[in-house]
């Protein structure tokens, strides 16, 4: 009989993957360097199935290319992260079969450049010191077809820059004054009208006690953290392709070594199950479960505990 013909596999590809062979091939804006990606947890909670998407995607990618994967916690806001957290993160990252060898950072660990950076924005007149107060803020947030606007906008530089040095200082209480980006308050994109840079939050933070009262906001911090480290792609989650435009005028306005990609994935969505950490957190601190691993959780540990194999949870988000 004559041999049987085999059909040839194929190899799973998706747009994720076409950006990044774009972006390596010849003449792409990566081309010749490694691919690299960044997992980064807010460390307020566990990790649930939601979350595996997301780190599948981020470490998965970067392993069929031969690339590197960073861990890095998101603990720019200081009002519920935890060491527990930063603890149980990485358990059920390595339960699931994923490493990122000496790449384990935080984003807090960049605060100083963070700031540093927001000066920066201030001196090119791309910043400002604004005091309106949160009602305030709203008021003048405008609507569709009505831009918003703020009275500290045109607040002369080197005044912007004492009064962010003295929320640095600790002199002003939480609330009294934010540093917004001096962007476009007639944006149909909210996000870009004129977004806040800064907060102050006299909390004490779970690595640097009372060294900052000042933070800065995801939107700010995050780019500037993937371009110090070097990462190609930012992979994300489909509620921050609004905030891409925020992303990429942070990294072209700052003075930074890299100018990673953003790129956003659909979200994983699982009927009756609920999929929100603050959610989750809530059940565990009001005494409805047993604790973050109670079976009847969505969470890795719980999931862990019901028996479901690290291989099964992988295919699962991997589909």
């Amino acid at each position: 009989m004559a041999d049987e013909i085999k059909a040839p596999e194929l190899e799973s590809r998706n747009f994720i993957h076409a950006f990044i062979e774009e972006d390596v091939a010849p003449g792409g804006q990566f081309e010749g360097m490694t691919v690299h990606t960044r997992f980064p947890p807010e460390p307020n909670g566990y990790l649930h199935i939601g979350h595996c998407k997301a780190l599948t995607i981020d470490f998965g990618t970067a392993e069929k290319y031969g690339g590197l994967c960073n861990l890095r916690m998101d603990d720019t806001n200081p009002t519920k992260e935890d060491e527990e957290f930063v603890e149980a993160i990485q358990e059920d990252i390595h339960w699931l079969g994923f490493d990122w060898g000496d790449r384990f950072f935080f984003g807090s660990d960049y605060f100083e450049e963070d700031y540093r950076q927001a000066e920066g924005l201030i001196k090119k007149g791309l910043a400002y010191v604004c005091q309106l107060t949160p009602e305030e803020f709203k008021e003048y947030r405008g609507g569709v077809g009505v831009p918003a606007r703020s009275p500290y906008r045109d607040r002369p530089i080197e005044e912007s820059l004492d009064l962010f040095r003295r929320m640095r200082s600790g002199e002003f209480p939480d609330g009294a004054m934010t540093l917004r980006a001096k962007i476009d308050l007639n944006s149909g994109n909210f996000n870009m009208r004129d977004p806040v840079l800064y907060r102050i939050n006299h909390l004490p933070h779970h690595r640097h006690g009372n060294t900052w009262c000042i933070y800065p906001m995801y939107d700010f911090a995050h780019p500037i953290q993937d371009a110090l480290e070097g990462i190609t792609h930012s992979l994300c989650s489909l509620e921050f392709e609004a905030h891409r435009p925020l992303y990429n005028w942070v990294v072209e306005n700052c003075d930074l070594p890299a100018k990673p990609r953003q790129i956003e994935f659909a979200r994983l969505g699982i009927d009756h199950t609920v999929m929100s950490k603050r959610k989750l957190r809530r059940l565990v601190e009001e005494g409805r479960v047993s604790g973050w691993d109670d079976p009847r959780m969505p969470t890795l540990c719980g999931l862990r505990r019901r028996g479901y194999t690290p291989k099964s949870i992988r295919n699962f988000c991997e589909r």
